[in-house]
């Protein structure tokens, strides 16, 4: 039919209708390539410094996933992670990027904190502990210099099976950090019964400190509930001098952004250790383990 000849709501929905086939059929193409990017090398780890407050001293690094695809270029992590966690996918990339960044943290001077990111479809499935037995024994990293973020913005069932198995990892030295905190499913209650050993603020609450009062009340509201159930609290997304003063008024204790680094690299970040002048940590030998996970 001539467009001269539609209608306004007829051609409205015929270009909604096919902008939904646009974005289903993109989705379809993008999964299809993700399934095989840990194959073909597709696949890297880039790290974000998080520091001390006030001294800025390191404390440690985030693991953060990037994609490179020879079709579609550098896609963000906002559009293949929910792709990853719809399909399952999540499952197999989780164990590579636990095994991975486990391998580069063994080799960081001065023992810094390597924190990633782990899904709760790790979690349910099961499979979470034994792709940390993995990724450890491969790596010979201490558990204690591990610590697994839970985003609260995926909802984690609150079930006995649940709280036995984080409280295991927790036994075993490594560390527990609540992220993205304040901005999805997590209640005051859940968070006092799950084995946390700290607390990330999303940067949605870091915006115009500290002359929005509001969310400068909000998050003291929250470095006293830290306090009170003995969590370490650590702020995402500092770009501002005034947001790192008002942090160290209120007792936070760490904090990553572009105020103090980006996301960089792995050998960037060995630049990086060696600037602050860490003390060179000893070797640790990588023993082998014969189990095998997909990717």
């Amino acid at each position: 039919m001539p467009l001269s000849s539609m209608g306004r709501a007829s051609m409205s929905r015929a270009l909604n209708a096919a902008a939904g086939d646009f974005a289903h059929s993109l989705r379809r193409s993008l999964l299809s390539e993700l399934r095989g990017a840990c194959q073909r090398g597709e696949l890297s780890l880039h790290y974000q410094p998080r520091v001390a407050l006030p001294d800025g001293s390191p404390r440690g690094a985030e693991a953060l996933l990037r994609w490179t695809n020879p079709v579609y270029g550098e896609v963000s992590p906002l559009r293949f992670i929910p792709l990853a966690e719809a399909s399952g996918l999540i499952l197999p990339l989780g164990g590579w990027v636990l095994r991975e960044a486990a391998k580069e943290a063994a080799t960081w001077p001065g023992g810094g904190i390597l924190s990633v990111n782990v899904s709760p479809r790790q979690v349910e499935a099961g499979v979470l502990e034994a792709q940390l037995d993995r990724a450890l024994a491969e790596s010979g990293l201490p558990p204690e210099r591990l610590e697994l973020e839970l985003t609260e913005t995926l909802a984690l069932p609150d079930t006995a099976e649940i709280r036995s198995s984080l409280a295991r990892l927790r036994q075993r030295g490594v560390g527990l950090a609540l992220d993205d905190f304040g901005t999805g499913h997590a209640s005051l209650a859940r968070l006092r019964r799950l084995p946390f050993s700290s607390v990330k603020l999303d940067r949605l609450f870091l915006g115009n400190l500290p002359q929005d009062a509001e969310n400068a009340a909000i998050l003291r509201a929250v470095r006293q509930i830290a306090s009170a159930l003995r969590l370490k609290l650590v702020a995402e997304g500092v770009e501002q001098p005034e947001q790192r003063d008002f942090l160290t008024e209120i007792g936070c204790e760490e904090a990553q952004g572009w105020l103090f680094a980006r996301a960089m690299p792995a050998g960037a970040l060995r630049d990086y250790w060696r600037r602050a002048a860490l003390p060179a940590a000893a070797a640790r030998p990588a023993p082998s383990l014969a189990a095998a996970l997909p990717c």
